[in-house]
């Protein structure tokens, strides 16, 4: 059975990994450390751990939102953001994994997803009733993102002719 991951980036993001039959298969909340600079402390990716989930699960291929610097965003926010993104392609390229990555426009738009956090959750919860426990808490919302990103991947990838 082919097993995808998708991937809502961010210290405050998910992993949600997916079968070929439009099932979850665990959603877990993104690996991060604390890191102390100056008077802050900043939340970060973990790529060892980001690495042992993705190699336990093994997935065929992964998808990972394309973000960008947001409107109103500062330089420091912006740089820890991308520096997240790109932690997430080194690992996906050290183990081996092809990714994809999706504007998220496209896949809201493409699972009639409004751009409301809240709203990822709720349509999540609609898609997936008896998953809908793990999307519950409002900081859940990455991990509603990340399932209806693996969603849009499979059913892109469906629509391309790849087999399952």
């Amino acid at each position: 059975m082919k097993i995808i991951a998708a991937i809502d980036p961010g210290a405050g993001g998910a992993i949600a990994f997916l079968n070929w039959r439009h099932q979850i298969i665990e959603v877990l909340d993104m690996p991060i450390d604390y890191v102390k600079v100056g008077r802050t402390t900043r939340r970060v990716i973990n790529p060892a751990l980001l690495a042992a989930h993705l190699r336990a699960h093994a997935p065929d291929h992964l998808f990972v939102e394309n973000v960008s610097v947001r409107p109103g965003e500062g330089a420091v926010g912006a740089f820890a953001f991308g520096r997240g993104l790109g932690v997430i392609e080194g690992v996906c390229s050290a183990l081996c994994i092809p990714m994809t990555k999706i504007r998220p426009q496209d896949w809201k738009r493409g699972m009639g997803c409004p751009a409301d956090k809240g709203a990822a959750r709720q349509r999540a919860c609609e898609l997936f009733p008896a998953n809908a426990g793990i999307f519950s808490r409002v900081k859940d919302d990455g991990r509603a993102e990340a399932v209806m990103l693996g969603l849009f991947g499979i059913r892109a990838l469906e629509n391309t002719g790849v087999p399952a």
